[in-house]
C-alpha cells in the first residue's frame, strides 16, 4: 500500500498523535511516550503502539536511545506530515502541540494580514533543539551593520515581536545578551556543547526585568472615549507588564507616543505612555515612537 494510503487509512485521531510525535522529536530533539500520554490522555498501550505505527512509517526518523531512555531524531530525518515554520511557532507560542493543520470551510470568513517572511523550517529545528538541549549552536548570521559573519551563540528563547520571530541568545564573540532576527540565520550547526551557566536565561539582565507600562488615550485625541472602548481600558488606563526586550517593539507597533510631552501626532498615535520613566535602561526603548532617553535626575523627580 502507498505510502499516503497508510496513512490516511488510520483514524484522524492517531493521525494527530503521530503528527505530535514527528514534530516534539523534530523541534525539540527527543520524546517519550510519558509525552504522548501527558499531551493526549492515553494509556501506556495506545503510546506504544502510535510510536510503533509511526516507525512502520518513517522507520529512518527516530533512533531510540536506551540510555536516556527517549527517542531521537536522526541526522536523515524526514517530515512525513507538511511541516511549516508559522505551524511550529504557533505550537511554541501557544502550546496546541499537534503538527496537523486545520482544515474546513471556515464559520465566518476570516482573514490575517500575517508576516511577510519566515524562517526556513530546518534552521528553525535546529535552533529549538538547541535552546532545548541547552546547546551552544553556530550561526551564519546576516547583520544590517556588519554583513555576514559566522557567529557561535547560546540560544536561549524565541520571541515574537508581531511584526517578525526574534532569537533571544547570548553572543559569545561580543560577550552580551542580544536579540537575533530568525530570517537573517541562514545556517545553523549544533556544537553538542552546554551554555555556560552565566550566559543561561536566568542570568539575562533584560530578559527578567519586566516593565510595566501604563497606556492612555494621547491627550491630543478629540474624543478618548474611542480609544478607551478600543483597548478595553479601566478608568481610562491599560497597565500591561512586557519582558524589557520586547517593550520596544510592542510600542513601536502599538504606535504608542513615548515623549514626556505627548508631541507626535495624536492622528496617527492613539496611544501614550503615561509613565516614560519605565523605559529607563530598557535596551529596546530606542524602538519607541518619541522615546528620549532619560537622565537619571530625570527620573529622581
Amino acid at each position: 500500500m502507498p505510502f499516503l494510503d497508510q496513512l490516511e487509512e488510520l483514524p484522524k485521531t492517531q493521525r494527530e498523535r503521530l503528527a505530535y510525535i514527528e514534530v516534539k522529536a523534530f523541534f525539540c530533539g527527543d520524546l517519550t511516550r510519558h509525552d504522548i500520554e501527558r499531551r493526549f490522555g492515553v494509556k501506556p498501550a495506545a503510546s506504544a503502539r502510535d510510536l510503533a505505527a509511526y516507525r512502520r512509517l518513517a522507520p529512518s526518523n527516530l533512533v531510540y536511545d536506551a540510555s536516556l531512555r527517549k527517542y531521537l531524531p536522526t541526522p536523515e530525518f524526514s517530515p512525513i506530515f507538511e511541516q511549516s515554520a508559522e505551524r511550529a511557532l504557533l505550537w511554541f507560542r501557544s502550546g496546541i502541540g499537534d503538527g496537523l493543520s486545520v482544515s474546513g470551510r471556515r464559520v465566518i470568513p476570516c482573514e490575517s494580514v500575517g508576516e511577510l517572511v519566515s524562517p526556513e523550517v530546518r534552521t528553525l529545528g535546529a535552533l529549538t533543539r538547541a535552546i532545548t538541549a541547552g546547546e551552544l549552536i553556530e550561526v551564519s548570521y546576516l547583520s544590517l551593520s556588519s554583513g555576514p559573519s559566522a557567529k557561535t551563540i547560546a540560544p536561549l528563547a524565541l520571541a515574537d515581536t508581531g511584526l517578525r520571530w526574534h532569537l533571544r541568545a547570548f553572543d559569545q564573540d561580543k560577550k552580551r545578551f542580544a536579540d537575533f532576527v530568525l530570517t537573517r540565520i541562514i545556517k545553523a550547526t549544533p556544537l553538542n556543547r552546554p551554555i555556560p551557566e552565566e550566559h543561561r536565561l536566568e542570568h539575562d539582565a533584560q530578559w527578567t526585568r519586566i516593565v510595566a507600562l501604563d497606556l492612555v488615550p494621547h491627550p491630543g485625541v478629540k474624543h478618548p472615549k474611542a480609544v478607551e472602548a478600543d483597548y478595553g481600558m479601566t478608568d481610562g488606563s491599560l497597565r500591561l507588564q512586557l519582558r524589557a526586550p520586547m517593550v520596544g517593539y510592542a510600542l513601536k507597533r502599538w504606535g504608542v507616543d513615548c515623549s514626556e510631552d505627548h508631541s507626535l501626532d495624536p492622528s496617527s498615535h492613539h496611544l501614550w505612555l503615561a509613565n516614560p520613566q519605565t523605559l529607563y535602561g530598557v535596551e529596546s526603548a530606542p524602538l519607541a515612537p518619541g522615546y528620549k532617553a532619560l537622565e537619571p535626575a530625570v527620573m529622581a523627580r
